[in-house]
């Protein structure tokens, strides 16, 4: 399967080159703009699965387009720059560029660095996910918590008589743990 990219570049000439050099390392381009072409839509609109950006170093607007489809768009992005500034590197890998490379793009490294870039962003993409997750038990969490401390008040039981009530109340009405806890929160505040 060939990977369509977008290549970013405001170089024309350059541009065109690494176009080249991409089609004979098999990937199929689907684009080639300059920055501040409009790229967030045309990543969806060309189904891109990676876009390269060649720059001489990469200027806060670029930065920013790089960002919202990283996470946005969840596409990997991989940047060949002059720039070596260890700021310049952080800025970029802040705003979710999978893979900085510095001097340039090597027309053979070039299938290399993608695949790694694409690696790396997919573990990353993982990472991210199994945090959300965590996070989102962690409030389920706290609101079952915070239920069964309003049962034991209003009810006079004890912790684990609260949360048996509220298992019994969920598999009776056949809904998650988390909402009942939500329904015992809502008719709190609704009875003061």
């Amino acid at each position: 399967m060939s990977l369509r990219v977008i290549v970013v570049d405001d170089e024309r000439e350059r541009a065109s080159s690494v176009k080249g050099a991409l089609e004979a390392q098999g990937f199929v381009v689907a684009g080639v703009f300059p920055t501040g072409a409009g790229l967030y839509a045309k990543v969806g609109e060309l189904a891109a699965d990676v876009i390269i950006v060649d720059t001489d170093s990469p200027d806060r607007d670029t930065l920013e387009d790089m960002r919202r489809v990283s996470q946005e768009q969840s596409r990997p992005v991989v940047m060949f720059a002059q720039d070596g500034k260890p700021e310049t590197i952080r800025a970029a890998v802040e705003a979710g560029v999978a893979a900085y490379i510095v001097d340039g793009l090597k027309p053979e490294r070039v299938r290399a660095v993608v695949d790694v870039a694409i690696a790396h962003f997919a573990r990353f993409q993982q990472l991210r996910s199994e945090l959300d997750k965590a996070r989102a038990t962690l409030a389920e969490r706290k609101l079952i918590e915070k239920a069964k401390g309003i049962l034991m008040k209003r009810r006079n039981v004890e912790e684990d008589d609260a949360y048996r009530l509220m298992r019994r109340m969920a598999m009776d009405q056949k809904l998650r743990l988390i909402d009942i806890a939500n329904k015992v929160i809502e008719a709190a505040e609704l009875l003061g």
